[in-house]
């Protein structure tokens, strides 16, 4: 699932290529993506984009003063072009569920003629989503806020202090894995960049967060911002093709299990639940001992 850093870097790619264009055309492939009625999306047509940045994982694209807000969900991607296809999209087919065209000029410019004077479109980007499984949505609003899961979310954890920390952690009782991935708590972390922090600030995905020692809530606020900062440095100018890539390269524990761990050697061991996973290091992170795999001694009785 694109998180905070891969989303942060979307939205600067959108403020780079899109912004001062005008939206010229929407092609809806999948009408289950569209998640509102009214505004129609093509009140879009004739805007000027004048703004792109994001809430948590939402992806906000301004349109003078209408907004196209996008949740990438777990397999959903933006993908960029020059010279998008002229042709409009056959709903249902393939993984393309939702394109928007852009006017030739203002950021970069594209050919309006391909090669032996093929017909190709200006420049935009389509949303598209692979695998069965769908929860990819766009919105179309006036104000973000009147996207639900946007009116729920938490701060940015990209801005969350020391302090905020620790009074969001007050009583908390929870799994920290699941406080870090709680967007009404924080927004903008999920499943790879929680493992990441809990590694890089040396604490068990079952520490209970109202518990946590003054140390141990530094070296936690401490973590969140190098491996967020650092994602974002990583990600942002990469192009969106790329992003992922980028993503899986400066990952230390996650998606790594049975690997050694980058800073002491151990094996990199992995929990399971129904449907996704997270990884951890007995060494780094719970004082040498693995965690109890619940769903794994439930198989082997």
């Amino acid at each position: 699932m694109p998180e905070l850093p891969e989303v942060e870097a979307l939205a600067h790619h959108l403020r780079e290529h899109a912004v001062g264009r005008t939206v010229t055309r929407i092609d809806v492939a999948s009408l289950s993506v569209l998640k509102t009625v009214t505004p129609a999306w093509t009140e879009l047509h004739g805007r000027e984009v004048t703004a792109a940045g994001r809430h948590g994982k939402h992806l906000d694209l301004d349109c003078d003063g209408l907004h196209l807000v996008v949740h990438l969900a777990r397999a959903g991607w933006l993908r960029w072009s020059d010279s998008l296809s002229a042709t409009p999209p056959k709903p249902g087919r393939g993984p393309l569920a939702f394109r928007v065209h852009l006017s030739e000029g203002v950021a970069r410019s594209a050919s309006v003629e391909g090669g032996g004077g093929r017909r190709v479109g200006g420049p935009g980007f389509d949303l598209t989503e692979a695998g069965t499984k769908k929860g990819l949505a766009v919105w179309i609003v006036r104000d973000p806020q009147e996207v639900p899961s946007i009116a729920r979310l938490g701060p940015d954890a990209l801005e969350l202090t020391r302090e905020k920390l620790g009074e969001l952690f007050t009583g908390r009782t929870e799994r920290l894995k699941t406080a870090l991935t709680d967007q009404s708590l924080m927004a903008g972390i999920g499943n790879a960049y929680s493992d990441e922090i809990m590694h890089t600030a040396k604490l068990s995905p079952y520490a209970t967060p109202g518990k946590l020692s003054e140390e141990a809530l530094d070296r936690l606020a401490d973590a969140m911002h190098e491996v967020l900062t650092g994602a974002v440095e990583r990600s942002v100018g990469q192009s969106a093709a790329r992003l992922k890539g980028e993503k899986r390269s400066g990952l230390r524990v996650h998606a790594r299990a049975g690997l050694p761990c980058p800073v002491c050697g151990d094996t990199i061991r992995e929990i399971s639940f129904a449907d996704k996973a997270f990884q951890y290091c007995p060494t780094c992170q719970t004082g040498g001992k693995p965690l109890a795999d619940r769903r794994l001694s439930r198989l082997l009785k």
